[in-house]
């Protein structure tokens, strides 16, 4: 099983609410948008993601549930989206009930890394493969873990905030220790930033004193046309180009894409 080309990145935080699905949405449409073909896993039994990608429920007879528990074929799994550049492998309720059949099975973590690294992906080229993990740390989200390269946290610029990220760090440490000595901490994003709040400042301040260069120096601004944009199944680069969530979601691809030598140097993206 070999190494896959495209960078694998886990949009991880276990509290809701925090703009996880939001950004793994928008950050793949970013990524596309720069020219970097990206697949968008869908790994919340909720299926957000997929919804908001366009992916009706009535369409999802073959889900992640499906990839990581009957061994479908990747290509039954896989589809691509009404958006150039995006793939994606949706999800439906079937998820909601696979912690509880994961337990028995002896490579129970290593599902979802297996099915990434099987030899029928190299066919579809991927730049990056991101997965919208659930709000919880369950199997799911260590088999997400497991499989990434890098998790990116979202942080809601609110009270407590900072408290919420202890239990990830440890789940992301003993991962770390026991199956993916390779995983790291991609950065940690501040979303649903209002910049006349007194709190968001502070919670930023807090953020960037405690984690250094783990916080991205981009931050994610409360604004309605990215709250919009999901009731329209479209990413809010699509939905309001123009929008501030929309630069400042190209302006987080733009960071990842420096900060990975614009995906290895692969042709299709823009400098």
């Amino acid at each position: 099983m070999s190494e896959p080309v495209a960078r694998i990145l886990a949009v991880a935080n276990q509290k809701g609410g925090v703009g996880k699905t939001t950004t793994a949405i928008n950050l793949a449409a970013g990524l596309a948008e720069r020219g970097a073909k990206v697949l968008l896993v869908d790994l919340d039994p909720q299926g957000n993601a997929s919804t908001g990608l366009g992916v009706e429920p009535s369409s999802r007879e073959v889900s992640t549930y499906d990839l990581l528990l009957e061994a479908v074929p990747l290509e039954r799994a896989l589809r691509e989206t009404a958006f150039p550049n995006i793939w994606m492998c949706p999800a439906n309720s079937d998820l909601a009930s696979a912690d509880m059949e994961l337990v028995s099975n002896e490579r129970r973590s290593f599902l979802l890394r297996d099915a990434l690294r099987q030899p029928a992906m190299d066919r579809y080229a991927f730049d990056y493969i991101v997965v919208d993990c659930p709000p919880s740390l369950s199997l799911l989200t260590v088999n997400a873990l497991v499989a990434c390269h890098s998790v990116l946290v979202p942080l809601q610029s609110e009270f407590f905030a900072l408290e919420g990220l202890s239990q990830l760090m440890l789940t992301i440490r003993e991962v770390r220790q026991t199956a993916n000595p390779e995983l790291r901490i991609e950065g940690v994003l501040l979303t649903m930033y209002d910049g006349r709040n007194n709190l968001s400042q502070q919670v930023e301040s807090d953020a960037r004193q405690t984690l250094g260069d783990l916080v991205f120096r981009v931050v994610i601004p409360r604004n309605v046309r990215v709250s919009e944009a999901p009731s329209f199944a479209l990413p809010v680069l699509n939905y309001d180009p123009a929008s501030k969530g929309s630069e400042a979601y190209r302006a987080l691809a733009q960071e990842l894409l420096l900060r990975h030598g614009f995906a290895k140097g692969s042709s299709r993206l823009a400098g």
